[in-house]
């Protein structure tokens, strides 16, 4: 076994920051036992040095993370920061100094992956990111190791657990989306500002991860279809449930029919009760992968905390600094296929319209022509009627987005629809 210690600078002492400083304390021998060397925090970049850090020494803590990964006697960088910038530039310099690195950075990855992974490729170093993507569960190194001789086809998600935890409390006990939210923000599940969440900005960042990886393909943030949750209602819950279904906001990455596009989305969806995915509750995550021929996975577990995070990142640190000592790199940025990713309008799936109408004869008549016209076809449809309104509940069979937005436009034109009260896309069957 080697004596000289393999030396480690982590750039970021936050919630996950300082578990990763905690475990590397706490479980050095085994880290050294496993590694088949030490591993030694050899520095610790922050903003705000003058704030007490139990178990780290002073000494180590620095505001200067440029000079940090330029010292050239540091084997590996974790980057815990967060943000495009300075982690883009400190990570670069990193690799240009000899550090191989481990981050958890998704908004990052998800925007410039594929500039980060052949830097690393041209420095000779690994870049891993486990911790990018649902926390503490394995994921990335099974669709990038374990599933590298199959063929992936669909992977459909739970990738974040604030917003499930928000769905889920409106499931279980009829609250509104503000009374949930306000809950998940007390218990801390939630950000001060929860934009990032709710609006489905970081399942994206991860969507576009997923769909790279899984399909072999370069997938950009601004590739990824996304839709935040913050219109989903009460009332769309008693909908789901009258169908047999639940609400989920899901990550879904698709490679076509012809295996000649993919796609990537994130947007609320009914799904039926009996999907695995129904019963992922609380702030948990929980991922399906579709594999030619490994067929149906789940991958389940906490998607965030500091401890889970933490996890994920150690594992990819073990992983490299083993790497270091065989003088080898892991696999790297797989898009081969270079494969196009297709609009939104071209997603196919079922749809879930409800319509505030006119309560009298010749509506439903109108609704269902117009649905006729665009090429939707409907599979059922519920009328309920008071006091010269109604409420009309069209459940389509599968359709391209681009006509069912097409239908949409036409019904609203309707002086007998008073408004589209929610739409809802049906996933999971």
């Amino acid at each position: 076994m080697r004596t000289r210690p393999l030396k480690v600078a982590l750039l970021g002492c936050g919630v996950v920051g300082s578990e990763v400083a905690r475990i590397m304390t706490t479980h050095a021998d085994d880290l050294t036992a496993r590694i088949g060397a030490p591993v030694e925090l050899a520095g610790v970049a922050v903003r705000r040095p003058s704030k007490v850090r139990e178990g780290i020494d002073p000494a180590l803590v620095t505001t200067d993370a440029t000079a940090l990964v330029k010292r050239g006697d540091i084997d590996v960088v974790v980057e815990v920061i967060g943000g495009i910038e300075p982690a883009r530039t400190l990570i670069t310099t990193a690799f240009s100094h000899g550090a191989s690195v481990v981050s958890a950075n998704k908004a990052l990855l998800a925007q410039d992956g594929a500039a980060l992974h052949a830097a690393a490729v041209e420095h000779g170093r690994d870049l891993y990111y486990e911790a990018a993507v649902a926390g503490a569960i394995p994921l990335i190194r099974p669709l990038r190791e374990s599933l590298a001789g199959d063929k992936v086809n669909r992977v459909l998600g739970i990738v974040n657990g604030t917003t499930n935890f928000i769905l889920d409390k409106m499931d279980s006990t009829g609250a509104g989306y503000q009374e949930a939210l306000d809950e998940a923000t007390a218990l801390g599940y939630a950000e001060a500002d929860p934009t990032a969440d709710v609006e489905g900005f970081d399942a994206a960042a991860k969507a576009a991860i997923l769909a790279g990886i899984a399909f072999h393909t370069r997938v950009r943030l601004d590739d990824v279809y996304r839709e935040g949750m913050t219109e989903v209602t009460a009332a769309d819950f008693a909908s789901a449930k009258e169908m047999g279904c639940t609400i989920k906001l899901l990550a879904i990455c698709e490679r076509a029919a012809d295996g000649g596009s993919v796609t990537a989305r994130v947007h609320p969806a009914m799904i039926p009760l009996d999907h695995p995915l129904a019963s992922v509750r609380g702030a948990y995550n929980a991922v399906f992968v579709e594999a030619e021929a490994a067929g149906q996975l789940m991958f389940y577990g906490p998607g965030a905390g500091g401890a889970p995070t933490a996890s994920a990142v150690l594992g990819d640190l073990v992983a490299v600094c083993r790497n270091k000592l065989a003088e080898s790199t892991g696999p790297g940025e797989s898009a081969y296929t270079q494969l196009p990713v297709s609009p939104m309008g071209d997603v196919v799936t079922r749809y879930h319209i409800s319509l505030d109408v006119a309560d009298k004869p010749g509506v439903l008549a109108q609704v269902a022509t117009v649905f006729a016209e665009h090429g939707v076809s409907i599979d059922t449809v519920r009328q309920q009627g008071k006091d010269g309104e109604a409420s009309l509940v069209v459940v389509t069979h599968r359709a391209a987005d681009a006509a069912l937005t097409g239908t949409v436009d036409a019904l609203r034109k309707l002086d007998t629809v008073r408004g589209v009260a929610s739409i809802m896309r049906v996933e999971g069957e």
